[in-house]
């Protein structure tokens, strides 16, 4: 195993937890221990639906968080990066303000199935 390597996706059926863990409109940071190292991801619950990221952002490749699970700008969102203020749309991960207009966050895909929050296969909607 290798503890210091960071890893960017995840194989399908990892089961994070009960959607519950996330406020309807929030935000939760998630670290999967794998063979091949540590994925850092994060996850927008808007309602029902969930919406998983690599917690990267593409202008310097930090984290988007300082502060655990603070992702949002505000109440319920755009998605920020609280190092240089860039802005994210929840639903597709895209930049609208901020250094790197017009890039995009990683997705990480994630679904709900039976009230719990599985991974998906890359490529798949999450």
């Amino acid at each position: 195993m290798n503890d210091g390597q960071r890893v960017f996706s995840t194989p399908a059926g990892i089961e994070l937890g009960p959607l519950d863990l996330i406020d309807p409109r929030g935000a939760r940071s998630f670290v999967v221990q794998l063979r091949a190292g540590r994925f850092h991801g994060f996850v927008v619950r808007q309602g029902e639906a969930v919406y998983g990221y690599v917690d990267r952002c593409p202008h310097m490749g930090l984290p988007l968080a300082k502060t655990l699970d603070d992702y949002f700008a505000g109440p319920a969102g755009p998605i920020a990066c609280s190092w240089h203020g860039a802005l994210f749309a929840i639903e597709t991960g895209r930049c609208v303000a901020g250094p790197c207009l017009g890039a995009q966050l990683a997705r990480w895909p994630v679904h709900v199935v039976s009230g719990r929050i599985l991974t998906d296969v890359p490529g798949q909607l999450g």
